[in-house]
């Protein structure tokens, strides 16, 4: 059993806490490693590494950085194997998916690295009489990484990308829940000394970095309480924060579109990482003209979704994280039966070892459930009838969250109307649609700060004007600010 360490100025050291906590594989609830609980002076230490190596790090030329993120690119597809298989040991993750989704972040840390070729770093705007101001947009110095547990290396490579391109060093604390893929992560990053840190642990470690006065950004993935705490603190501090948090994502079936395919993919967007994902599926509008045969397609779809060890090439649904997140999804369920929904399929938590939890459809369902109020964060497909689009949308629109939303349909007018809804991201007939151009903003409760492509540079740089005047003025004739 393997104990973990953090990684501080390109040194493998244990935590300074000498506290410790179990790692417990969900499939088979065996402990597979220790994971240190962090502390403040762990914290020191890596934000100090990181503001020290800091001016080296933004001096090489851009096109240095970008070869050295890339040569880290070429060593995660190299080892996505290895690193699918640590996630299926901490989280659960079927070994083919998470191969998967490590291999295509591997791609994005390429995509996110290059987009910096485009980017204007320094641009000239020309002022009256010969004078100019250049705009020079400079790193922002050491900047905080904090990761969830559900994809522990592609949430780590997607942050990573703009922050280091642009100059920036940065502190990663992931998941206490997650940390071992991660860990495999930086022995293979190759970076120079205290470019990228890591410190393991749960909030003893988590708080001290928001708090961290050198740190100049937070870029935080998590709960939306977890996020509160961030963005209250940042604010305090007058230092930046981008906060990614939870999610209750809508779907608007229309009745123009085929029942069963369109079953098909709901069934994917909703169960696919045991229905451990921000975007995830997790409230379903169908009109009712194709109501019955959409929702006997989605039950058919929903018994092929196979529980079992990640191991297993058979394995569609994996195990959740932990006991702590299937109560919280079994709550969910049981709180919609008791309130007159009805479980299809699913909805009992299974014998034996492992937080498994099967893949759910319910009907009947009303806005005063949990399930359709609060991120359940599990495979239940939760499916509310509906009598047109509009009353779809206005569905849809009730919520306190705005991550991302999805909508099926092939009416133009209707598409038109879908672009309004309060939502980061709106998917119009694919889910997960998009290139590695887009960038969006959270709405709600989901979070604040705009991410993805030149947003993400805007939100890793400062900007600075330095105007030249075509000759020197005399002190009067000066403007002032």
């Amino acid at each position: 059993m393997k104990t973990l360490q953090n990684h501080i100025a390109g040194v493998w050291e244990d935590s300074r806490s000498g506290a410790f906590q179990d790692l417990v594989n969900p499939a088979t609830e065996e402990v597979v490693a220790r994971c240190p609980v962090g502390c403040a002076e762990d914290v020191c230490r890596a934000v100090d590494a990181a503001v020290a190596a800091h001016t080296s790090w933004e001096a090489l030329p851009l096109t240095e950085r970008i070869d050295l993120l890339n040569r880290w690119a070429d060593a995660v597809t190299e080892h996505a194997a290895e690193l699918a298989e640590l996630e299926c040991q901490e989280m659960g993750k079927p070994v083919g998916l998470g191969q998967m989704f490590i291999e295509s972040a591997a791609l994005g840390l390429r995509a996110s690295a290059s987009q910096a070729l485009e980017y204007e770093f320094e641009e000239t705007v020309p002022g009256p009489g010969g004078s100019n101001t250049r705009i020079v947009r400079r790193s922002l110095g050491a900047v905080a990484v904090i990761t969830p547990w559900n994809f522990p290396v592609p949430m780590v490579l997607g942050a990573l990308g703009p922050l280091l391109t642009a100059g920036n060093t940065v502190v990663v604390k992931p998941s206490e829940r997650a940390p071992m893929a991660v860990t495999r992560l930086f022995e293979l990053a190759g970076l120079p000394a205290g470019v990228a840190n890591l410190v393991l642990g749960d909030v003893r470690a988590g708080a001290p970095l928001v708090q961290s006065e050198p740190v100049q950004l937070v870029h935080f993935t998590g709960s939306v309480a977890a996020g509160r705490s961030v963005g209250a603190e940042t604010g305090r501090l007058l230092h930046r924060s981008v906060l990614e948090l939870g999610g209750k994502d809508p779907v608007v079936i229309d009745a123009d579109v085929d029942p069963e395919q369109t079953a098909a993919a709901v069934a994917f967007g909703a169960f696919v990482n045991s229905g451990q994902i921000c975007t995830s599926m997790e409230r379903i509008y169908v009109h009712r003209a194709i109501a019955q045969p959409f929702i006997e397609a989605l039950v058919s779809a929903t018994a092929a979704q196979t529980l079992g060890d990640g191991h297993d090439d058979r394995t569609v649904l994996g195990p959740l994280v932990d006991q702590r997140q299937r109560d919280i999804v079994h709550h969910h369920v049981t709180d919609a039966a008791e309130r007159g929904a009805e479980v299809l399929i699913g909805g009992t938590v299974p014998d034996g070892k492992g937080f498994f939890y099967p893949a759910t459809v319910l009907t009947g369902v009303d806005d005063t459930m949990l399930v359709m109020t609060q991120e359940t964060f599990g495979p239940v497909a939760p499916v509310m009838i509906v009598d047109s689009f509009e009353d779809g949308l206005r569905h849809a629109s009730r919520s306190r969250f705005g991550l991302a939303a999805t909508v099926y349909t092939n009416n133009p007018d209707h598409i038109a109307a879908a672009e309004r809804l309060p939502a980061g991201v709106v998917w119009v007939n694919q889910w997960q649609g998009g290139g590695p151009e887009r960038l969006y903003e959270p709405a709600g409760d989901s979070g604040m700060g705009a991410t993805g492509s030149r947003a993400a540079y805007d939100a890793a740089t400062r900007p600075v004007s330095v105007h030249l005047a075509h000759r020197a003025q005399p002190a009067e004739q000066g403007t002032g600010r």
